[in-house]
């Protein structure tokens, strides 16, 4: 690919372009009336609060005009990431003046009373929020909180081998962990079958009121960095326009050729370890164009730029003055004609088409998304005689089915599993018989299921992981990312923002569903008896519920064939959050898979095999919620049977976790009297949880009989130990549950002190024979379902 670069005439359309755009910035800032300035500036046309963040806007600004010209040069397919946060204005701005913004919102129209109306809208009450969210064309990364988006670039790009994600990097963004690990995305992008993602690492050297790191280390040693990570550093520094403008024009043909030669080598050549993909470094001041000093102080190169440079009219009249000739200092005349449109000579500068980057697709991944080819999960079902008969670890069982979900979707190359090194661990091994995992990194003979190209990728970072898949997902593909439950937790933040983007997307008509944030949550808490209490928590569920009530869904299959059902209904359900709990180590089948499937379409029910009050209302109900609790409470109620044959006992079992809510809360919830008719209106419910207990109290704290709801939970302890002293050291137990029940009938008189003795008694035995044997009493680990 050979460039003669842009003539001259072409350098100075692409600087007026960018004086627009720096204009259309700063009005959305400051403006609300006289968008063009046609009068004299007056407090009147000044917004009474002014919101936004002008340091990181001509730097992005100035980069989104050059990428134009080279997506227009060579005809590339190519979208935006705004890593800096809150850099709103700028990609307002390009896609306004690019007229992709007017497409997806007419009534902001081309015209002076279009500007009015982009000016007034921005940090405004109804109007847009002030960094780039999903409201704005072309966006698939929130900017509200940093460190994401060279993940969201990677994931993006893979299995997508036209595209180019310009992904362009604060360098206060850069001091992040997540970030800093980025960039080693490098690793796992196959240059033959992926796309590729061009970072460009913003230095204007300053945060909210600090100085950057990256930007004082010096450029040598920021190149030394930037090759140690693996790429080829190119740097456009300096504060000249005209210098710059040349300078990152003849850049970008370079890196735009580098990254065309290392795909034309990989796709006939073959892929040959991890090549030296392009970066650049612009060093540019922050707040570059804007006022250079205000009341005797430095503002632009400085963190006072970050902001607003300028405060507001009524409080600072002396600054009106400044504002107004720091906007006319752009030249707003030469931009735009009599009317408020941008001239035609500009606006030609721009792509055209789904080549703009406010309107391709790939930035809108509803469009794109293709359903996954799915396999009859019934297939792969667990039969037994009777129910607790056989012993099966439920995620292996489902690694089958996901093998061939990869076997039925490699055409289309649409799914993928992304994990921090625990597909094997979580025992989905049999991914393995269907694919590799993909890295481009050096394989040694002793690796395994390492290649070039693979439907599963590992990173020991759970950010990776997540980052990586929330890419994929928003450009219109499918995924599953597997983890431990406690460290589920380190993504945190990340679920959040990307539950927002979903219930801030449902209300945008122009954004499609894309296909849901699948969590498969194994090694969980009731069994990391080896690992100790720091692998113990399952807290992650709590923040979960936080979220909107039509976003997230949470799951708990007691067993194999219900996790094959739930899992074929989380994947090919679309833009919810979905989270399903799941065991891994051989525990009792329950439900054959017919039952396993009306169950789980219920999503509750009442367990008729296990209960006894077929005759009547119950004595009291036994409630469950995960694989372990499931076991306990089944157990506890055997028990209880037996001892009291008289006793009627309700066992209901509960995989979707939101069923518990009204239905008035949340589109799964039971209404008040199918909640009363399986848990009684005035009857005891002792409640085996997976999670922490408090938040079955709060999902159900409307709920006719919660006075009489008991839950037993994760409650904070935890240990090296057996895997049933786990339930114990938590009151989670059958014996701990039997004595629940045995405490809340006062009919059963002066039999409960004996019962109670005894389960005191067997409490005992249990802590003596494991603290001698290492290992749970066989009457624990041999215990069978015996009742018909």
């Amino acid at each position: 690919m050979e460039s003669s670069g842009p003539t001259p005439e072409l350098l100075l359309k692409m600087d007026a372009y960018w004086r627009a755009s720096n204009y259309l910035a700063v009005g959305q800032i400051y403006l609300r009336s006289n968008p063009l300035l046609h009068e004299p500036l007056e407090a009147e046309h000044i917004k009474a609060r002014l919101l936004g963040h002008w340091g990181t806007t001509p730097g992005q600004n100035f980069t989104y005009v050059h990428l134009n010209r080279v997506i227009k040069q060579y005809d590339l397919n190519m979208i935006y990431i705004s890593g800096p946060g809150h850099g709103g204005p700028a990609l307002v701005a390009n896609t306004y003046l690019e007229g992709s913004y007017t497409e997806f919102y007419p009534d902001v129209t081309q015209d002076e009373a279009g500007v009015a109306k982009l000016f007034k809208q921005f940090s405004f009450p109804g109007g847009i929020p002030s960094h780039v969210s999903p409201e704005t064309p072309g966006s698939i990364h929130e900017g509200g909180e940093l460190g994401y988006s060279l993940s969201h670039a990677f994931g993006a790009v893979f299995d997508n081998p036209e595209l180019i994600v310009a992904c362009v990097i604060g360098d206060g963004e850069a001091e992040t962990g997540p970030l800093a690990t980025a960039w080693h995305s490098n690793k796992f992008l196959n240059p033959a079958s992926d796309g590729a993602v061009l970072p460009i690492l913003h230095l204007n050297g300053f945060k909210i009121a600090n100085p950057t790191i990256l930007a004082r280390i010096g450029s040598d040693q920021l190149a030394e960095l930037m090759r140690g990570y693996g790429y080829e550093p190119f740097f456009v520094e300096g504060d000249d326009p005209a210098t710059m403008h040349l300078l990152m024009a003849t850049t970008l043909d370079t890196v735009v050729g580098r990254i065309k030669e290392i795909q034309r080598a990989a796709r006939t050549d073959g892929c040959s370890g991890v090549p030296a993909w392009p970066m650049i470094v612009l060093r540019s001041p922050k707040g570059w164009t804007g006022p250079k000093v205000v009341d005797g102080v430095q503002i632009e190169g400085t963190c006072r730029s970050h902001q607003v440079p300028l405060t507001e009219g009524a409080e600072t009249p002396s600054h009106i003055p400044l504002l107004e000739a720091w906007m006319r200092s752009y030249r707003p005349e030469e931009l735009f004609d009599e009317s408020g449109r941008l001239l035609a000579e500009l606006a030609e500068l721009a792509p055209r088409g789904e080549r703009r980057m406010g309107a391709n697709p790939h930035a809108n991944g509803g469009i794109l998304m293709k359903a996954l080819r799915m396999p009859d999960f019934r297939e792969y079902a667990v039969s037994f005689a009777s129910p607790g008969s056989v012993d099966r670890s439920d995620t292996q069982v489902l690694g089958q089915f996901l093998r061939d979900v990869i076997k039925l979707n490699q055409a289309h190359r649409n799914f993928r599993i992304f994990s921090p090194d625990e597909t094997a661990s979580n025992r989905l091994s049999a991914v393995f018989e269907a694919t590799s995992k993909q890295w481009l990194a050096p394989i040694e003979a002793n690796d395994e299921h390492l290649a070039a190209e693979g439907r599963v990728i590992e990173m020991l970072s759970e950010h990776q992981c997540e980052g990586w898949l929330e890419g994929y997902l928003l450009t219109g593909r499918h995924g599953l990312l597997n983890s431990y439950e406690a460290f589920i937790h380190i993504v945190d933040s990340m679920f959040n923002q990307h539950a927002k983007w979903l219930k801030v997307t449902r209300n945008i008509p122009w954004r499609r569903p894309i296909a849901s944030l699948n969590y498969l949550l194994a090694s969980h808490v009731w069994r990391q008896d080896h690992n100790g209490f720091t692998h113990q928590d399952p807290g992650f569920i709590d923040h979960v519920a936080n979220k909107k009530a039509e976003i997230v869904r949470v799951y708990f299959p007691p067993d194999a064939n219900c996790l094959l059902s739930v899992m074929d209904h989380c994947l090919r359900s679309t833009h919810y959050v979905n989270v399903v709990v799941a065991g891994k180590h051989p525990a009792p089948q329950w439900l054959g898979i017919d039952a396993a499937i009306a169950h789980c379409s219920a999503g509750i029910g009442m367990w008729e095999w296990a209960s006894n009050d077929q005759d009547g209302e119950p004595d009291v109900v036994m409630a469950c919620a995960g694989d372990v609790p499931t076991l306990e409470t089944l157990a506890a109620v055997q028990y209880l049977r037996q001892a009291l044959p008289e006793l009627k006992i309700r066992v209901v079992n509960v995989v979707d976790l939101m069923k518990l809510q009204p239905a008035s809360e949340h589109p799964h919830g039971l209404t008040d009297y199918d909640f009363d008719t399986l848990f009684t209106r005035n009857k005891h419910v002792i409640f085996a949880f997976h999670g922490y207990p408090w938040l079955i109290h709060r999902l159900t704290y409307r709920r006719t009989n919660h006075a009489y709801l008991h839950v037993r939970g994760y409650k904070e302890e935890g240990t090296i130990t057996t895997p049933f002293d786990m339930a114990v050291l938590n009151d989670l137990d059958r014996f701990h549950l039997a004595t629940d029940v045995i405490d809340r009938l006062p009919q059963l008189g002066s039999r409960a002190a004996h019962l109670k003795q005894a389960l005191r008694d067997k409490l005992f035995e249990h802590r003596q024979y494991i603290n001698e044997h290492g290992e749970d009493m066989p009457e624990i680990q041999n215990w069978k379902w015996e009742l018909s």
